[in-house]
């Protein structure tokens, strides 16, 4: 397309007004739409929301669209965003309305073991994986750069319906954009559009906790004869019996031939009915 065929200019105003127009038409034919809210100063709060919009400049073949599409998210132009497995699927008010689509490969099994392996070594990682929370320490292993979860430009692909050649518009560059602004809210959807689990983390935690110990040796266990002396316990193997008297007044039984009452009892079998005489 040649320049003279470039749509004029919209006024920040103007597009505001379409977007709410078309949110309220969408409403009525039973579409919700998800929109990235208009908001001044910086668009991700979080350091990971920060990371991914710092992470996406490595796409860009275009250095000016990516001020445009600062521009374009942060006055409400992304007026539909919706994360999948995958996938990202936008709407973008410009000089028309505009349909995104990012597509993003799966992450790579090897480098999702590697970095479930680092979360279930480091200490923090796994208080933090068990306890059911992905924190501080478990976002940041996600963020590294070249080795987290965040897309290299090799494995995205960009599309916007708009007559600019430029693999990143700026309406992609706002998408994205966007998409840096819903994760400081939804940390959770990073892993779904790279296609992968958190519970694995979890489970991953889990499996990485020392193992029981074995039990002591043979040679260090009081048998049942010892225990009996020397507590005054009478152990009856065959319905795992326990019962249990005070040691002095055991030996005063004793001493009496009288058996010793049970004070305590745990037993895994059910109590014999008892006889009539």
């Amino acid at each position: 397309m040649s320049f003279y065929a470039w749509k004029p200019y919209v006024p920040v105003a103007a597009r505001r007004k379409k977007a709410e127009k078309l949110a309220a038409k969408s409403a009525k034919a039973g579409a919700v739409l998800s929109p990235v809210r208009a908001s001044r100063g910086a668009i991700a709060k979080t350091f990971w929301g920060r990371a991914w919009c710092e992470n996406l400049e490595r796409y860009s073949d275009y250095a000016n669209r990516l001020p445009r599409g600062r521009s374009y998210v942060r006055n409400g132009s992304v007026i539909h965003l919706e994360i999948g497995e995958g996938e990202v699927r936008a709407q973008v008010v410009g000089s028309s309305v505009y349909k995104v689509t990012v597509s993003v490969a799966a992450v790579p099994g090897p480098q999702w073991r590697s970095i479930g392996a680092e979360c279930a070594t480091s200490i923090d990682s796994l208080v933090e994986l068990l306890q059911g929370r992905l924190s501080k320490a478990v976002m940041e292993r996600i963020c590294k750069p070249g080795t987290g979860l965040f897309p290299a430009p090799r494995d995205i692909k960009l599309d916007c319906n708009c007559p600019d050649w430029a693999t990143m518009c700026k309406h992609v560059a706002a998408v994205l954009y966007g998409v840096g602004a819903r994760l400081d809210q939804q940390p959770e959807l990073l892993f779904r559009l790279r296609r992968v689990d958190p519970r694995e983390l979890v489970a991953r935690a889990g499996a990485g906790l020392p193992k029981a110990r074995r039990g002591p040796a043979a040679g260090k266990v009081l048998d049942n004869a010892r225990i009996a002396d020397v507590f005054g316990i009478e152990l009856d193997e065959g319905a795992a019996r326990v019962k249990v008297v005070a040691p002095a007044k055991a030996a005063t039984l004793a001493k009496a031939g009288k058996q010793p009452p049970a004070k305590i009892t745990a037993s895994t079998q059910k109590p014999r009915a008892s006889r009539r005489r």
